[in-house]
């Protein structure tokens, strides 16, 4: 969410007449873009921003602000005490940062924090500039209004609101003539996306079919899912368009149900296994990948064991793994004790890494001499003689460079595997 705020960022001031620079030297205005779910992310950012002053005492009239998550919480250490910043915006204050600059010009401290009700940045095209060409974020909805007592989100972006699904379909087409193949619809809970206009009313299953309608040629994907949204009628529109790429991010966070409970997640551990069973039989092959969070609040071994068995049974291609840590203004700050010791929390979330690395390597070798369709991406990192790409199960393919260019598709068979890549060859026509 965040890289797509700052494409909508960049797109605000381009038309004020700003222009874009990776060169911190000749910039004039820096923003960092924030986010509160972890604390090694304020810390990284606070470190950041140490940094950016050393930066202003050689140039006096650098302008240092602060966007996103962050904004509200910390803005007054950040900008009285520390004196750190020049501006704060809020993730729904970016439309009026021209205006917020104009403050600062003026010798003042600008500060723009509240939240909206509305805003979803409809009819603002985001201005691609780490874009590889080939892929991009299209934010469908903000905000979240599922309240899990560890997640700050909803306090930090307010409440839930979908974007005009118009407008959603407009950049999709714009992005397919610009020569992208493939768009990912992101929201912190894409399942609960409505939409009414007086054509009526549409749901996230009728939004994933008209964007894939937009043209056969473009993928389709989408993160991140509620384990209590994702209905059966998602996933047969899924599994039946070719180009709705066959991979579900899926949220467990834990395989307990007591843990669940104290999460506020809203189903149980049957529940959740109900959907997965419902995934493998509407479209097989489907990869799956997961979040775990290791110690939360009371979390007991039995608790721990339980996630393990989970992710037995699931058997996830891949998983974003994280030790708990408390972030203020939370569910959980406020009524539940943080009380797993640091050790015991490193050594939980270091066996669920250990299982997942597992699981992916065998997930991996069911897919040794199967042939897979893959849109290349760009020049493989490790090496100028090869590309990478990824698959429809959004498993990254890595394979030698051929006559095809970037944004092409191709039919690669796997020959070799890691538990983090597909090794292939290119499968002549």
């Amino acid at each position: 969410m965040n890289f797509s705020d700052s494409e909508i960022v960049t797109s605000i001031l381009s038309q004020e007449g700003y222009e874009y620079t990776r060169d911190l030297a000749l910039a004039d205005i820096i923003f960092i873009n924030t986010c509160s779910i972890r604390e090694n992310a304020e810390e990284r950012v606070r470190k950041r921003l140490e940094y950016f002053k050393s930066l202003k005492r050689k140039k006096p009239g650098l302008i240092i602000g602060l966007l996103g998550c962050m904004a509200d919480r910390i803005q007054t250490a950040l900008v009285e005490e520390e004196q750190l910043l020049d501006l704060v915006a809020g993730p729904d204050a970016y439309r009026h940062l021209p205006l917020l600059l104009g403050q600062v010009g003026t010798g003042r401290k600008a500060i723009d924090t509240i939240l909206s009700v509305d805003e979803t940045y409809a009819g603002i095209t985001p201005v691609r500039f780490d874009s590889n060409g080939i892929s991009a974020f299209i934010s469908i909805m903000r905000g979240c209004g599922n309240y899990c007592s560890y997640c700050v989100v909803p306090y930090t972006r307010g409440h839930e609101r979908s974007r005009d699904a118009g407008s959603i379909l407009n950049e999709t087409s714009d992005l397919f003539t610009k020569g992208y193949r493939e768009v990912t619809l992101i929201g912190q809970n894409v399942n609960s996306y409505r939409w009414t206009s007086p054509e009526g009313n549409m749901d996230f299953a009728c939004l994933l079919e008209k964007v894939a309608a937009v043209h056969p040629m473009i993928r389709v994907r989408f993160a991140t899912s509620h384990p209590k949204d994702i209905s059966d009628p998602l996933l047969h529109t899924i599994a039946s368009h070719d180009n709705i790429c066959k991979a579900i991010h899926l949220p467990v966070q834990s395989g307990s149900d007591h843990i669940l409970e104290r999460m506020n997640r809203k189903y149980t551990r049957e529940q959740y296994m109900e959907r997965i069973m419902a995934i493998r039989r509407i479209i097989p092959g489907c990869a799956i990948s997961t979040d775990i969070i290791a110690g939360f609040c009371d979390e007991t071994e039995e608790d721990h064991r339980q996630t393990l068995s989970l992710m037995e049974w699931v058997r996830y291609d891949f998983a974003f793994m994280f030790k708990y840590s408390e972030r203020p203004r939370t569910l959980a700050a406020e009524t539940l004790k943080d009380n797993i010791p640091e050790k015991v929390k490193e050594r939980r979330l270091r066996e669920i890494i250990e299982l997942q690395q597992k699981l992916s390597y065998e997930n991996n070798n069911q897919d040794l001499g199967k042939t897979f369709s893959v849109l290349i991406e760009g020049e493989s990192k490790r090496s100028k003689s090869q590309y990478f790409g990824r698959n429809s199960q959004n498993k990254v393919v890595v394979f030698p460079k051929t006559d095809a260019s970037p944004g092409a598709y191709i039919t690669v068979k796997i020959v070799r595997f890691t538990s983090a890549t597909l090794i292939g060859e290119v499968v002549k026509s």
